[in-house]
């Protein structure tokens, strides 16, 4: 590798090495504490003490520019040895590649202290946030946000989230490692984890079934989110599907940010709530069976349609659907029926269990 060296560099090596006894002390990938000995054209040269002598040359001299510029003869510095002993005797170092290696050990300490970190966010796209730690590119997920920096986006539109997250790059973020590896350069961070200890602690004076009073902080496509009035830090969410017991195609229909509300708590989990306005209402299905017969008509209301069929409502509680097979195809259910229309349909079955009413065709339709 280094072949080309005059019998000049090759004299000063044999000036500067060690005893081959004690170089065997150390291998590839250690690092080591060296002085700085010589520069020249060629490489920088340190003293690593009874080890021998290292040598930085080459590409790892170009990646260690910066590192050396200040560096002055007799200072000291940390280096990874890439190669035992190269055929002029030096150990062939880098300095760049230490830096990182020290760089992951001081992750490592940080994930096994749990600590928390402030971070400085450098950068976002639609899946997170990127920061530095420790110089090392570090990712932050959207899913690993806190509640109160989470992109509450209607429609899930991708770019409309990373217009959200875009509003944080310079801002510092309370963070701690979520998880590591060197191998795959890879390093997660989590904003979610300190909070989630947070609520955890003050959940424990819950339990599922509990009524409590809320106030909703956001609205999105799937549901939800409401803040506890007693304790604003805990946030839960309440799905589309327990907002009410009839079908409802937007939140925002029944729902509105700022609203004060009454919701049961449905489940607890890994410091997540998820409550229901839905258990709080009586059920219009109990006695479905009483209202609407299985072999009459009804007068109903087409709502939607979906590939199923057609969504109508027999009433503002209750919902029935009748079956795309009842038409051949979507082309024909369209030209049959048009939304926001009444028709009369016949009641085929009522199955109060599964909410479901299913509607046929009446003749003259």
């Amino acid at each position: 590798m280094l072949s080309s060296f005059k019998k000049t560099d090759s004299a000063f090596a044999q000036l500067m090495k060690t005893s081959s006894d004690l170089s065997g002390m150390v291998k590839e990938g250690d690092l080591v504490t060296g002085q700085l000995l010589k520069r020249t054209t060629r490489g920088v040269y340190f003293d690593l003490g009874r080890h021998g002598t290292g040598l930085v040359f080459g590409t790892e001299l170009s990646n260690a520019k910066e590192i050396l510029k200040n560096l002055a003869e007799g200072a000291s510095i940390t280096a990874k040895v890439v190669e035992w002993e190269n055929d002029d005797g030096y150990f062939d170092l880098s300095l760049a590649e230490a830096g990182k290696q020290k760089s992951w050990q001081s992750v490592k300490e940080l994930y096994e202290k749990g600590e928390d970190l402030n971070v400085k966010i450098t950068g976002a796209n639609s899946g997170g946030l990127m920061a530095d730690v420790e110089g090392l590119k570090a990712f932050l997920p959207v899913s690993q946000l806190s509640n109160e920096h989470y992109p509450r986006v209607d429609d899930g539109d991708k770019s409309k989230i990373l217009e959200g997250l875009k509003k944080f790059v310079g801002q510092e973020l309370t963070v701690k490692i979520l998880d590591f590896s060197l191998r795959n350069d890879k390093l997660i961070l989590s904003e979610r984890e300190i909070t989630t200890k947070n609520v955890k602690e003050k959940l424990e004076k819950y339990k599922v079934g509990d009524i409590i009073d809320g106030i909703i902080s956001g609205v999105a496509d799937f549901g939800a989110f409401i803040k506890f009035s007693d304790d604003t830090e805990i946030e839960g969410l309440i799905h589309i599907s327990e907002l009410d017991h009839k079908l409802i195609e937007n939140p925002k229909d029944v729902i509105k940010v700022n609203d004060q509300v009454k919701a049961k708590i449905l489940e607890m989990k890994d410091g997540r709530v998820t409550l229901s306005l839905k258990a709080l209402k009586e059920d219009p299905w109990q006695k479905a069976e009483e209202r609407y017969k299985a072999g009459t008509d009804v007068q109903g209301k087409v709502l939607r349609f979906n590939p199923f069929g057609a969504f109508v409502s027999l009433d503002p509680e209750i919902q029935g659907l009748i079956h795309i097979s009842e038409f051949g195809g979507p082309e024909e259910m369209r030209t049959k029926l048009k939304e926001g229309e009444t028709y009369t349909f016949h009641i085929e079955s009522v199955k109060p269990l599964e909410k479901r009413i299913i509607l046929k065709l009446t003749p003259h339709l």
